[in-house]
């Protein structure tokens, strides 16, 4: 099998798998020459080990018996993004609305603020300008086909 055909059939597979449940949804996935396949996938109300090691384990015991790679040369992880990764559906940007973003332009020029409204095609965030007396909070719109990429910012 190609990797797109490869990449098809790992997401009819997920999407079986996940008929049962609303709220956990595919962000993507990569195969690697040496058929290391990862999958992420994403919830709603946030993804647990748990959810990632029963779907590993029913997504690799349907490839085993229907002989997808006949010589068991293959590895598969199961897992959510990462925090530092980039948002890369729609419904994960909603899910962080509330949260601090940092977006960095096509033209590579950066925002920081919180994640106020996400639509098909834009997003807003709002920050800060000035401080104490002359602090202005500023809302500004950002279309989707301006944006690179988008990270949730973690604050301590």
């Amino acid at each position: 099998m190609t990797e797109v055909t490869n990449i098809k059939a790992i997401e009819a597979l997920i999407g079986r798998l996940l008929l049962e449940t609303e709220d956990i949804f595919l962000v993507s996935i990569s195969i690697k020459p040496t058929n290391n396949i990862k999958v992420y996938l994403d919830a709603d109300a946030g993804l647990n080990i748990d959810k990632c090691v029963k779907i590993n384990r029913a997504m690799y015991r349907t490839m085993e018996e229907e002989g997808w790679y006949p010589d068991g040369d293959f590895s598969l992880e199961v897992s959510s993004p990462g925090i530092d990764e980039p948002l890369k559906l729609i419904r994960q940007y909603k899910k962080n609305i509330g949260r601090n973003v940092g977006v960095t332009m096509m033209d590579e020029t950066k925002q920081e603020g919180k994640l106020l409204a996400v639509t098909e095609n834009t997003i807003s965030i709002e920050h800060t300008e000035g401080k104490n007396k002359k602090a202005v909070l500023i809302t500004k719109e950002i279309s989707f086909d301006s944006i690179k990429q988008t990270i949730v910012l973690i604050s301590f």
